[in-house]
């Protein structure tokens, strides 16, 4: 199990080694994925809370990065923060993610991308529920939900 320790650990020094490499051209992306997709997962923008796909969905499966389709989390871990944006607890492996510091909009945040892809995935928060205590703040734009 990760906890905040763990998420700084791994930004300030290395993160977990993928289990494959994805790398496209900005125009491969274009081509692959919607524009809202893009703006988010490429540009990390964020999508507008509470109007997104999975911020109320507590449906049974696997979400998948959008870009490359690598399992991220699962939907036992997904929880209600009332945050605007669905909300997980960890993800499905503890390589699956990569975090990175991230100071725009005069903030500190630490940002989560898709470990194989690159594509921003959202953040991490350590305000989660025990016994992790973290909250991963993903964009539904960036997920595809998969059935069990």
């Amino acid at each position: 199990m990760l906890r905040w320790i763990d998420v700084i650990k791994f930004a300030k020094y290395s993160n977990p080694e993928p289990y494959r490499r994805l790398e496209k051209t900005d125009k491969e992306w274009k081509l692959k994925l919607t524009p809202e997709q893009y703006k988010v997962a490429r540009q990390k923008e964020t999508e507008p809370p509470y109007r997104n796909a999975y911020c109320r969905s507590y449906e049974p499966g696997l979400y998948a990065c959008v870009g490359c389709g690598s399992h991220l989390f699962n939907s036992t871990e997904k929880y209600h923060a009332i945050s605007g944006w669905p909300s997980f607890t960890q993800p499905v492996t503890k390589g699956a993610v990569k975090y990175a510091f991230d100071d725009s909009f005069k903030m500190s945040r630490i940002e989560v991308l898709c470990n194989v892809c690159d594509c921003h995935l959202g953040h991490v928060f350590p305000d989660g529920p025990e016994p992790g205590g973290l909250r991963y703040c993903i964009n539904s734009e960036c997920l595809i939900r998969l059935d069990e």
